[in-house]
């Protein structure tokens, strides 16, 4: 098979042709239609996420059908539409899987990361791990959900019952994050770079009901506010624009450092929470409302072997939504 394969901080994913890879026991093959370009991969390949397998074949957001089944694997017939997330596999039997936390698992394996990932033509998973798709999306359009979708629903999940929420970084997860609030009748404003118009515009075209620069206050105060991009210097920013009793979500891998800020604007009861993983019950809440809600995916594709293209486009800020690989 085709793979794009990451060989260590400072090189480009090369492209090889790589034996297809032998289900295990409950694993599942599966042939690979589309697999999504995550800001976590960048994070990979530059080196901030620092403990990658190598040699690695990233992309944690992929689509496919089951075409073989490995031993004692009986969950999903051949055929199959099925997603794989960023949590590979988790072992159940650990002091946070035991309290429900499997994201917190001291054993969890993650997909593009520590087991190899969908910038391929074929993957390998574990049945109890992946998700059917709802067949009102194609391949292309599923992939952003299996992780800027789900990463994107967990934060959503943890910042409380408000109708005011924030967005900071308009990209993958929040043009999804967008639609599921305001579909929920939820007041959605949207922080983009400082003077990207297009971003914004982007926004209010998905229900947004304000949209402007990261450094400009919104005209109330927020109930709470989650931050997708991978900026500290937000966090401040975001607890500033929160009301009391406000919660501020960091929902990325990655932050860059936060900065010194005056306690004022912590203080009524204000909260900070970061974001980790996500669990199976995450996934299965997530496609369901996925399947009612009809979200509209605005995905760039690529062929697979155009993975380095795609990760400039991604780090650049040229992708207006989601970048997807197409085998």
């Amino acid at each position: 098979m085709l793979a794009m394969v990451f060989g260590g901080r400072g090189r480009p994913l090369e492209e090889k042709e790589l034996p297809v890879p032998v289900p295990g026991a409950q694993q599942v093959l599966i042939k690979i239609e589309a697999c999504g370009v995550c800001r976590t991969d960048l994070h990979i390949v530059d080196g901030e996420l620092t403990r990658p397998k190598l040699p690695l074949i990233p992309g944690h957001e992929i689509v496919g059908r089951v075409v073989e089944k490995g031993p004692g694997a009986d969950r999903f017939e051949t055929g199959t539409r099925v997603g794989v997330p960023w949590l590979a596999w988790a072992c159940g039997k650990c002091r946070y899987c035991r309290k429900g936390l499997e994201n917190l698992c001291d054993n969890a394996l993650f997909t593009g990361y520590t087991v190899n990932g969908g910038y391929a033509e074929y993957t390998v998973a574990w049945q109890d791990f992946i998700y059917e798709i709802p067949d009102s999306y194609s391949s292309p359009e599923a992939a952003p959900l299996l992780c800027a979708g789900l990463i994107g629903y967990r934060s959503y999940s943890m910042a409380g019952e408000g109708k005011k929420i924030g967005l900071y970084g308009f990209g993958a997860s929040a043009h999804i994050i967008c639609q599921v609030a305001s579909h929920q009748g939820r007041k959605v404003f949207a922080f983009t770079r400082d003077g990207d118009l297009e971003k914004q515009k982007f926004a209010k075209k998905l229900g947004a009901f304000w949209a402007s620069g990261s450094s400009d206050t919104p005209p109330e105060p927020l109930d709470s506010a989650i931050i997708f991009a991978p900026a500290g210097h937000l966090v401040p920013r975001a607890l500033s624009t929160v009301d009391k009793g406000g919660t501020v979500i960091c929902a990325g891998i990655y932050m860059t450092g936060i900065p010194a800020f005056s306690y004022d604007i912590l203080w009524w009861e204000k909260q900070i929470k970061s974001v980790a993983n996500l669990t199976r019950r995450d996934g299965h809440e997530f496609m369901k409302i996925a399947g009612r809600c009809p979200i509209k995916l605005h995905v760039t594709t690529y062929p697979v072997n155009q993975a380095n293209r795609a990760l400039s486009d991604v780090r650049n800020g040229k992708i207006k939504g989601a970048a997807v690989l197409v085998p």
